[in-house]
């Protein structure tokens, strides 16, 4: 049998933290390893406990969960911890600080149960929990904050896969690049996984963002 995947819980009330983990360790496939209430404590235990997915909130004591998030998970991490960003506050501003940080996925805490268990397996795969008109408008508010670096990946990927990682950062979906480039699914699916090979980038978000501050997308 597949090993369940292993769910760090964190929010400072505890009435919230008990529902997720009641809702969580009722999958067979899902396990709550752990549980807190500051994002400091969410560091420490991730660091000891190693969960493939920590669920968290953003406004906390001691340590946010955008900051939180970012030493879990931000640009280098030597070994990070997938965080699925879960909150009241449905703010842009929250949901693309969380992304910058290095969150794959963002939910707010009114969701169905059954939004958060498929964001919990969702993330734990490695993919991004956004729906891509969500990226589109993140991304179309907030691209003049990301700064652009410099460097070219013309020369590290091939025209095919640079025009793929363009439309990936313009929102559009597996099968909307498909139909735009006359290509299969599974076409498209192998070229997003060769360039997330390739930038070393662990989901669709952080592609996104690689886009717009390598000047692929203005």
């Amino acid at each position: 049998m597949t090993a369940p995947i292993r769910v760090l819980v964190c929010d400072d009330q505890a009435l919230i933290r008990t529902g997720f983990t009641t809702i969580i360790d009722a999958q067979p496939d899902l396990a709550v390893v752990g549980e807190c209430g500051d994002g400091r404590a969410a560091v420490d235990l991730a660091g000891r406990l190693r969960p493939d997915v920590v669920v968290m909130d953003v406004r906390m004591p001691v340590l946010d969960g955008i900051e939180a998030t970012r030493l879990l998970a931000g640009a280098g991490v030597t070994e990070p911890v997938k965080v699925l960003v879960v909150t009241t506050f449905n703010l842009d501003e929250y949901v693309y600080e969380a992304l910058r940080a290095g969150a794959s996925g963002f939910l707010l805490k009114d969701a169905p149960p059954g939004q958060l268990l498929n964001g919990i397996r969702t993330v734990a795969t490695g993919a991004a929990l956004l729906a891509p008109e969500v990226t589109r408008r993140l991304i179309g508010r907030f691209a003049a904050r990301i700064r652009p670096v410099e460097g070219t990946p013309e020369s590290r990927l091939a025209p095919r896969e640079l025009e793929v990682l363009r439309l990936i950062a313009e929102g559009l979906s597996n099968s909307e690049i498909a139909a735009n480039l006359v290509i299969s699914q599974e076409t498209v699916k192998t070229y997003v996984s060769r360039i997330l090979a390739k930038l070393d980038l662990r989901d669709r978000v952080q592609a996104v963002v690689y886009a717009y501050r390598h000047g692929l997308v203005t």
